[in-house]
């Protein structure tokens, strides 16, 4: 039989926060965030609108990168600006698509807060 060394039972068994944990809320909407950042096409989408001069792109430049129809792309960019990374604004029969600043920081504050 093996013995197993006794351990001090007033130890505590966790550490304490050292700072605040997310709220329910931030938290519901971290995830609301990070989901619409979970999809590989949408990534792309962001990332070619962050790329493209003014931080911003026309629909038409952006269906032939990602390689799907114009509907498709135009659900994955509502889907981003439903999540506040991008603004949307009709320029004739285009929809042109830009970055929201600082969208992109406040998911990282959130991750480290």
């Amino acid at each position: 039989m093996i013995a197993l060394p006794l351990t001090d039972v007033a130890a505590p068994c966790c550490s304490p926060l050292v700072r605040e944990p997310l709220s329910a809320d931030d938290a519901e909407q971290l995830a609301q965030t990070m989901k619409a950042l979970a999809d590989p096409t949408r990534l792309r989408l962001l990332s070619i609108v962050a790329a493209s001069d003014g931080a911003e792109a026309c629909v038409c430049d952006l269906i032939e990168p990602v390689g799907l129809s114009q509907p498709t792309v135009s659900h994955h960019l509502r889907v981003l600006m439903d999540a506040g990374f991008l603004t949307r604004s009709k320029r004739g029969t285009w929809a042109y698509y830009a970055l929201v600043p600082g969208a992109l920081d406040r998911v990282s504050q959130l991750l480290a807060a």
